[in-house]
């Protein structure tokens, strides 16, 4: 890859409307300064230096190619800006640090000059990293200094010539590399090793951030500057000297232990920049040598600190030895799944950068601070720098289209935490640090987790009762072209319940449900916990072999079905009440209450047993109790919009407990329960006029591309599974301005 196209992979990766991808600088300079002097001294570094006065051409097939300019067809000036205030200076480096350039006609450097007052000056400095490595700083701000200081002298500067050009070195490297196609050539063994140590890399890093990712990054960034002290610094260096690892590696472990801890995996891809300068030739030469490598470390099975630096070093090492391939040619010939919602095989990436060199000009204090483009070449991006004092100043971009700046220098704060505790006990087990400060645990473990509520010291029959009484002829349940108000429906259900009780029902026993989904399903639920027995949900579509295990396990007294469903079902040997005969029965208009049953009925008796579909072995009961449910069912309440005569789609098997939210919570606020097959029935009908949909994900799944034919949902009510953040992008672009609500369910709400 040639370096115009170098060139252009970046600009097409990395720049856009007001996106750069640049080295901005301001140089504070306190003294006598000469503009004139200085001006001259930046066309010198630029005829020295090729990377600075190169352009891209294309020929007219649309290759692209460099042509380096002649020092004096350069398009170079120094404007001098005068400013008034601290707020104008500012400005005007942001302004400058900010401004995109146009690689086709600009050359890659720019510079501004601010008077601020008649001895001080600032000086912007910004070089397009096309033509800037972090390593090229040291001899271009070192050669602007030798031909500053000649030029107030009156004279050229007199430096020694370079060996090389960077032109040079392109084609050197092009020519060391060879041909990717050659098995023998140091690219194809490069390409190999990188081929497989990147296979399998999961996409994208499940960074916890503020907003979800954007189809398309817009590159806009921010940062946060914050510093490793002198004490914590020699303690890196002295882990780094015992364990034979480099500072850089330390610093690179520490951030896979705080991308762990904040849920992002155990195989987690963290790039950095490598020199690229392996010839001594190149070392006072401007130009792009730097590579971007990937570790990808591997924190399994909980190692300790020690034990990872030594995973670390394996793999820094390795990569070192095949650090020669462009990352952006890897990333054209490994083809990874392409997207521009983030970048190719990493998104967070650490910089360990040598000093900004000290500057001694005759006449002048020199003081060199970074500007910020506010842009972000990554989701994060760690750049540190030892100061020359013992301490290291660190700045972290991050990626304003996912994090705020709060999260972001919490992220700096835990950094650095992190790392102090790892170097304080660095043979613990990374699984075990502690990666929160006091006022973080409190808010997790208080404040966040208030969960304490009043008793409701209801039950579920109760519940549903004093909605009859509030609402008795409002809806309570539609099937098909049948509706039952609220008092219809407590009068049926009062009549399975009194039939239960003459029987023997009561407290504790287990009743079966087996019903198909009718209205007569919703009355024999509500009959049986009338009684004050609990259901055993017994879906007609149940598996022979799996209905036998539960019926012989469960152990139920009675069973609420009717004649055909029964005799599906493989054990007939249980006393049932057949809903096929409610006109034998000696029904009552009147509610059983504790006086009526058997034995009281109380918040901590059971509401039902469900049991687990088996799939990873014998089918497992859960025994809920009337408590469960009505906390559950009273907290969703009191988070969801229900408004008068809403109405619930309930079209979850009663062998789920989404069930018990979809029935119940619409009869216990006067919603309506409209039951239907499933939830799929969406799919054949031209409109549904409900405003309320609640599934397991995996079944909304199916339902997205037709809730547009439910244009009066307002809530979604999600539960049970995994809710991946794509499906919740889907149900809202479907139905904009929905309320989607990720809930746990009755067996959480003790």
């Amino acid at each position: 890859m040639s370096f115009a196209q170098r060139r252009l992979w970046f600009v097409d990766r990395f720049e856009g409307p007001s996106a750069t991808y640049n080295g901005a600088f301001a140089l504070r300079l306190t003294g006598e300064l000469d503009p004139d002097a200085l001006e001259a001294a930046f066309r010198d570094l630029i005829g020295r230096h090729e990377a600075l006065r190169t352009v891209i051409v294309e020929d007219d097939d649309g290759v692209p190619h460099q042509r380096v300019l002649p020092s004096e067809e350069v398009p170079f000036a120094l404007p001098l800006v005068e400013v008034a205030g601290e707020e104008e200076r500012v400005a005007v480096l942001e302004e400058t640090a900010t401004a995109s350039f146009d690689l086709a006609t600009d050359v890659p450097i720019r510079a501004r000059l601010v008077r601020s007052a008649p001895h001080e000056h600032f000086l912007a400095l910004v070089v397009h990293h096309i033509a800037l490595d972090g390593e090229s700083m040291g001899p271009l701000l070192r050669d602007l200094t030798l031909a500053y200081t000649s030029r107030r002298q009156g004279r050229p500067p007199a430096w020694e010539p370079l060996p090389v050009q960077y032109a040079d070195y392109t084609l050197w490297h092009r020519d060391v590399l060879g041909d990717e196609s050659d098995p023998d050539s140091l690219a194809s063994r490069q390409l190999a090793y990188w081929r497989q140590t990147l296979a399998g890399l999961p996409q994208p890093l499940a960074l916890p951030a503020d907003r979800p990712r954007p189809r398309t990054m817009s590159r806009r960034g921010d940062m946060v500057r914050f510093s490793i002290g002198p004490d914590l610094l020699r303690s890196v260096e002295k882990l780094a000297a015992q364990e034979d690892v480099t500072v850089s590696m330390v610093m690179h472990s520490a951030l896979a232990v705080l991308l762990y801890h904040r849920g992002c995996g155990d195989d987690g891809p963290i790039a950095a920049p490598i020199a690229g300068r392996t010839d001594e030739e190149l070392r006072d030469l401007v130009g792009f040598f730097v590579n971007t490598w990937v570790l990808r470390v591997d924190l399994s099975r909980n190692p300790t600190f020690q034990e990872l630096l030594q995973r670390v070093r394996v793999r820094s090492l390795a990569a070192y030895d095949n650090q020669d391939m462009p990352f952006e040619r890897l990333v054209e010939l490994l083809n990874p799944d392409r997207s521009t919602a983030y970048h190719p095989f990493f998104q967070v990436m650490l910089s360990w950068q040598p000093p900004v060199p000290e500057l001694k000009v005759p006449g002048l204090t020199v003081r060199a601070a970074r500007l910020e483009t506010r842009t972000a070449k990554f989701d994060l991006f760690f750049d540190m720098v030892p100061n020359g004092s013992g301490a290291a100043e660190c700045r972290l971009e991050y990626a304003t289209d996912l994090f705020d700046q709060r999260t972001a220098e919490g992220l700096a704060r835990r950094f650095v935490r992190v790392l102090g505790r790892l170097m304080a006990d660095s043979g613990r087990g990374i699984g075990g640090i502690d990666a929160l400060d006091a006022v973080e645990r409190d808010r997790l473990l208080t404040a966040f987790n208030a969960t304490a509520t009043a008793e409701p010291g209801l039950t579920i029959p109760e519940l549903f009762e004093g909605q009859v009484a509030r609402t008795p002829d409002a809806p309570a349940l539609v099937c098909e072209d049948r509706t039952l108000t609220y008092r219809e429906l407590d009068d049926r259900a009062n009549g399975v319940a009194w039939e239960l009780i003459r029987r023997g029902a009561g407290p504790e026993d287990l009743v079966v449900l087996a019903l198909p989904r009718t209205e007569d399903l919703v009355v024999g639920l509500l009959g049986i916990l009338k009684s004050g027995a609990a259901y055993l949900p017994m879906d007609p579509q149940y598996r022979a072999g799996r209905a036998d295990t539960v019926l012989a396990e469960a152990a139920p007294r009675f069973a609420v079905t009717d004649a055909r469903t029964w005799q599906a079902l493989p054990r007939n040997d249980i006393p049932i009440v057949d809903l096929d005969h409610r006109a034998e029965w000696e029904a009552s208009e009147k509610a059983p209450d504790n006086a009526a049953r058997l034995a009281p009925l109380g918040p901590d008796n059971l509401a039902y047993v469900m049991y687990t579909s088996g799939s990873t072995g014998r089918p497992k009961g859960a025994a809920i109790t009337q408590r469960n449910v009505v906390n559950g069912i009273q907290e969703l309440v009191r988070v969801l919009d229900t408004p008068p005569g809403w109405r619930m789609l309930a079209g979850t098997s009663v062998n789920f407990d989404v069930s018990v939210f979809e029935l119940l919570t619409a009869l216990s606020t006067g919603g309506t329960a409209e039951v239907v097959p499933n939830a799929l029935v969406l799919g054949e009908r031209d409109t549904w006029d409900g405003h309320m949909i609640s599934a397991v994900p995996s079944v909304l799944s199916e339902l997205v591309g037709h809730l547009e034919r439910a244009p009066g949902v307002r809530t979604v009510v999600l539960a049970g599974e995994i809710l991946p953040a794509r499906l919740v992008r889907q149900v809202r672009e479907a139905l904009p301005g929905v309320r989607v609500v990720n809930s746990s369910g009755q067996s959480e709400s003790f």
